[in-house]
């Protein structure tokens, strides 16, 4: 099976006459969403079928693979598996230079595109970084970073006691909530 790595599907034929077009392909390191980036481990694996239905098309996909966080408590790379899924109802529109989101008269949403090579790009990494984790952990049991002196917990004992650490500034509320 070829492999694409670009993030496309061609619709000329569908344009014509009715029927459906599908692709699948890979992305090598990173899922890109606009100004954030996002690590894979290994490669995520994503597959689109476009369908038309009279004059819109049904665009159904889905993105599999690892991205790498980092853990919230001591900050190490961790892997956490992404599996998301997309539809979107599309229109040709030749006029359209750049896709774009619209309101139909039956309040739905529906995105114009202009060009029969529809890029996938967006919708792709849209549905990735939307079902992606707020958050990872890299084990339920991390101990996180000292807050004195920063030295991963997990791997050594510094000798630090939480009592060292410098108050912050919601240590006045702490209190309050102690004499309530």
């Amino acid at each position: 099976m070829d492999v694409r790595e670009i993030q496309s599907i061609n619709l000329a034929k569908i344009l014509k006459e009715p029927g459906s077009a599908s692709a699948d392909g890979i992305i090598r390191e990173a899922i890109e969403a606009g100004e954030a980036r996002f690590p894979l481990e290994g490669e995520a694996e994503w597959s689109v079928t476009v369908s038309s239905a009279g004059d819109e098309y049904w665009l159904s996909g889905e993105v599999h693979g690892t991205v790498m966080m980092e853990c919230r408590r001591c900050l190490k790379p961790t892997p956490q598996r992404v599996d998301a899924y997309f539809q979107h109802l599309l229109e040709y529109h030749p006029e359209v230079e750049k896709l774009t989101l619209v309101e139909n008269e039956d309040d739905e949403d529906v995105y114009h595109f202009g060009e029969p090579d529809l890029d996938l790009s967006f919708f792709i990494a849209q549905a990735f970084s939307l079902a992606m984790p707020y958050t990872a952990l890299c084990n339920d049991a991390c101990k996180g970073l000292c807050p004195v002196c920063g030295a991963d917990l997990n791997v050594t004992d510094c000798g630090h006691v939480q009592a060292d650490a410098v108050p912050g500034a919601l240590a006045e509320l702490g209190k309050f909530l102690d004499e309530v």
